[in-house]
């Protein structure tokens, strides 16, 4: 998949890792995929869930964005 795909918000929310499906998230207008991430199960993150856009949900988050850095870019959030 290219990272210049674009995803609108409606697209993005049927990627939420439940039923096989992958699980990806928007963050400052990128979209990551948190498949195969420990730390997401079922499209599930202490309470977070995939196929969803988190930049606000980061603003309280333990870690910065330096956690991104790790993670494959697969897209672009479209604009509303």
């Amino acid at each position: 998949m290219e990272a210049s795909r674009k995803f609108t918000v409606e697209e993005l929310s049927s990627y939420n890792g439940k039923g096989g499906k992958p699980a990806y998230v928007g963050y400052r207008g990128k979209v990551y995929d948190v498949t195969e991430s420990s730390q997401w199960l079922d499209g599930d993150h202490l309470g977070h869930e995939a196929g969803q856009d988190l930049t606000m949900a980061m603003d309280i988050a333990p870690h910065g964005d330096e956690i991104m850095e790790k993670i494959k870019i697969v897209g672009v959030l479209a604009e509303a």
